[in-house]
């Protein structure tokens, strides 16, 4: 009898899962996503690689900014906070599986009551008992199941969040070395060209007090080295700010000294950068992974909600030993099942009020899903462009400085020969200066450039 009315249970469950998926399934309904041919606009879907399949440490080759990507990955206080995050959406999962397993309880009691009724004589009563309880949820609706894949879901959104986490730190980390090395070379430039108006001043000086000059022309010496001078402290501030920033990422305390090198002004990567299949870009992006099991996630949710509108039932079987005599106590063994179908029997439309608000909140993390979808197309996009237009101006900012040195060269030749003003000298000496910060920080904007390119393509969050 056992036996048959077990199998009837179970076969309830399985009609009872299959009327609950059907229901869901109509209720919620797959995103429509309508993926472009080809990531950029006007190409063609011809990559089958990607910049972004490039591991991290071969993308960015410097050996110094390596060492401190991985330091950053090892101490940043946000990676490790993910890591533990991971951890407790792990053991959460862990405990929704066991919730499909039964429970098993056991009791010892030692109980001696004492009855003393008026006009009669006192007595003892003694009990001993051993008692253990298997219990077990028959999940006829899908309830529990559908609380495992909920929290299998959380679980690996936290883990594709801490990959996501690690792709963004990796280019903040990248983009703020890139900003620190092209300070450096900007207070290069600036102090040399100090040295430049520095003995500018000194020529200027004695000119005008040998009577060659009037004190015009040595007032305006004076005036471009001061100006330049204050260039120096300010450039100095911007450095060390950087650098704590950098020491931020890596979790350490600031004033660490940074080791660095010279600001590469040839950048090993060509001008058409592979940028791989619509496809490939959704599977490559963790934070599109995440968005879509969050995704799964509120579906599972709305299972959850469905499943809890009908009755529990819940089988349980007792057995053990029991008696007033401690030696005959395993002479008296007793057992019995008990079935108890809990259920609510008016809750004015709670529960299927949460089951449609339920639907409402998948409706939400769908649109959420099509939007970051959309999002990441226009971030890659986006960043081919301006790494394409960067290069550009990296070019015509090279052939600015050239034209400012050729400029500046011939303005020394004819202020010595006595053709032009000492003015016009410095007015070179001026464009001059502009044209190599123009240049430092154009190499600057397209080693950034790449970077956000390559972290929009979904490359550097792999181990």
């Amino acid at each position: 009898m056992m036996t048959g009315y077990i199998k009837g249970i179970l076969a309830a469950a399985i009609a009872a899962t299959s009327l609950c998926g059907c229901s869901i399934s109509r209720k919620c309904r797959a995103p429509e996503l309508n993926l472009p041919s080809s990531i950029i606009s006007g190409e063609t879907p011809a990559d089958q690689e990607t910049l972004a399949d490039m591991q991290w440490w071969n993308f960015y080759g410097d050996s110094l900014l390596c060492n401190i990507i991985e330091r950053t990955l090892e101490h940043n206080k946000d990676i490790l906070a993910a890591a533990y995050r991971i951890e407790q959406m792990r053991e959460q999962y862990r405990i929704s599986r066991a919730e499909l397993l039964p429970t098993i309880s056991a009791n010892a009691l030692v109980d001696n009551e004492t009855n003393d009724y008026f006009g009669k004589k006192s007595t003892s009563d003694p009990e001993f008992s051993l008692k253990a309880t298997l219990s077990w949820e028959a999940d006829l609706w899908g309830r529990l199941r559908w609380a495992k894949k909920k929290n299998n879901y959380e679980w690996l959104a936290t883990v594709e969040d801490e990959r996501a986490m690690r792709m963004t730190l990796i280019a903040e980390v990248a983009g703020t070395y890139f900003q620190l090395i092209a300070l450096d070379n900007e207070l290069e430039i600036v102090r040399r060209t100090l040295e430049t108006r520095r003995d500018g001043e000194k020529m200027a000086k004695l000119r005008f007090e040998g009577g060659l000059t009037s004190e015009l022309v040595y007032q305006q010496a004076k005036v471009e080295y001061a100006t330049t001078a204050t260039l120096v402290p300010a450039l100095e501030k911007r450095i060390k700010i950087t650098e704590n920033s950098l020491s931020l990422l890596m979790g350490a305390y600031p004033g660490e000294k940074i080791t660095r090198q010279k600001i590469d002004r040839y950048i090993q990567a060509p001008d058409s950068v592979p940028v791989g299949l619509p496809s490939q870009l959704l599977m490559r992006r963790p934070d599109v992974r995440k968005s879509e099991y969050q995704l799964k996630s509120a579906m599972s949710s709305v299972g959850v909600a469905y499943a809890d509108q009908f009755p529990r039932l819940t089988i349980s079987l007792q057995g053990g030993w029991e008696n007033d005599d401690l030696k005959a106590l395993f002479r008296s063994p007793f057992s019995y099942v008990v079935g108890n179908i809990v259920g609510t029997a008016l809750d004015f439309g709670r529960k299927r009020a949460q089951y449609k608000a339920s639907i409402a909140a998948y409706e939400q993390s769908r649109l959420a899903y099509e939007k970051k979808v959309l999002e990441v197309f226009t971030e890659v996009n986006n960043a081919v462009v301006t790494y394409r237009k960067m290069r550009e101006t990296t070019v015509l900012k090279t052939e600015s400085r050239n034209a400012a040195l050729k400029y500046i060269e011939l303005a020394n030749l004819q202020y010595r020969a006595g053709s032009i003003n000492y003015i016009d000298v410095l007015d070179a000496q001026r464009r001059f200066l502009d044209a190599q910060i123009g240049l430092s920080n154009a190499v600057r904007d397209e080693h950034i450039a790449l970077v956000n390119l390559y972290k929009a393509l979904g490359g550097g969050w792999k181990q």
